[in-house]
């Protein structure tokens, strides 16, 4: 009777391992949503004209009220990283499929899809906020969905003058009487057309640990995250008070602030590229 329990327990034992098993050989290719809120701290955003009673206000670290009728910025460049350090990259040198507008005002676009991620475990995720210098010109022949994408007129996330996409558009307006606020943030160059050099690089690349692991394969992981446009004036790099005077030092007036001064902006919500590689980006949630 021992030995009849002793064999009815191994091999209870025995088909339970091969079922775990039999369950993890079947895993296979999921996909992982991304899905972007942007706040002022905790607070949703709710665009809104300058005399707007709904549009969502926030008053920074300067003590200057601000709120926004457009805001919207690309995601590109995205790698998820697994438990052991392995890089999976989604798309990364084609930006009709591994790139994504975000636009407050269209909701569809605050949910990407990656599809057919590779089974594993994923604690990080690195994407970059902008376009890399490699890829950042107007080219409607190899990328056309993303080109007409960033171009179409509610959008309008290429540069005038041609040579490269906006990173980040945002609209709004400041202060008690409701003064213009327009910020649009992207790389430069300099030297002569045909000849053209990297100016100023306003990619930046974002680095996240997730706050729980993201496992695909039996399931589809959600990982939730947060930009929050407090840091556009009270980030972690400079405390930025608007003007409009002539002086355009902190000025985010139409055409008037100067590539140094784009700069702050970036850094506040990209980070600076060194000690601090998150910005205004954070994880709320990953649900499997």
């Amino acid at each position: 009777m021992k030995n009849l329990k002793k064999y009815i327990l191994s091999a209870a034992v025995l088909v339970a391992f091969m079922s775990c098993s039999s369950d993890d050989d079947n895993r296979v290719a999921n996909n992982v949503t991304l899905e972007f809120s942007n706040t002022f701290n905790s607070t949703p955003i709710v665009l809104g004209a300058a005399t707007s009673a709904e549009a969502t206000v926030n008053t920074s670290d300067a003590g200057q009220v601000h709120h926004f009728s457009e805001l919207k910025y690309v995601v590109s460049n995205i790698r998820l990283i697994k438990a052991d350090g392995t890089e999976i990259p989604y798309n990364v040198n084609n930006l009709d499929t591994g790139a994504t507008v975000v636009n407050q005002a269209k909701p569809e676009t605050l949910s990407y899809v990656l599809s057919d991620i590779p089974v594993g475990d994923y604690t990080e995720i690195k994407f970059g906020l902008g376009v890399r210098s490699d890829l950042n010109t107007l080219d409607q022949v190899s990328f056309p969905t993303f080109y007409d994408n960033a171009g179409s007129n509610d959008t309008e996330m290429h540069w005038e003058w041609g040579t490269g996409y906006r990173f980040t558009k945002i609209e709004g307006f400041y202060d008690t009487d409701n003064k213009e606020l327009s910020f649009h943030s992207g790389s430069t160059l300099e030297g002569d057309e045909e000849n053209y050099t990297q100016g100023v690089d306003a990619y930046r690349d974002i680095t996240l640990s997730l706050p729980a692991t993201a496992t695909v394969g039996n399931s589809a992981p959600t990982i939730a995250i947060n930009a929050d446009f407090d840091y556009l004036l009270s980030g972690n790099s400079h405390t930025v008070t608007l003007v409009s005077t002539e002086d355009i030092t902190n000025n985010a007036t139409p055409s008037a602030h100067t590539a140094t001064e784009m700069m702050k902006f970036v850094e506040n919500i990209g980070g600076n590229g060194t000690t601090d590689v998150t910005g205004m980006f954070s994880i709320t949630s990953v649900e499997n």
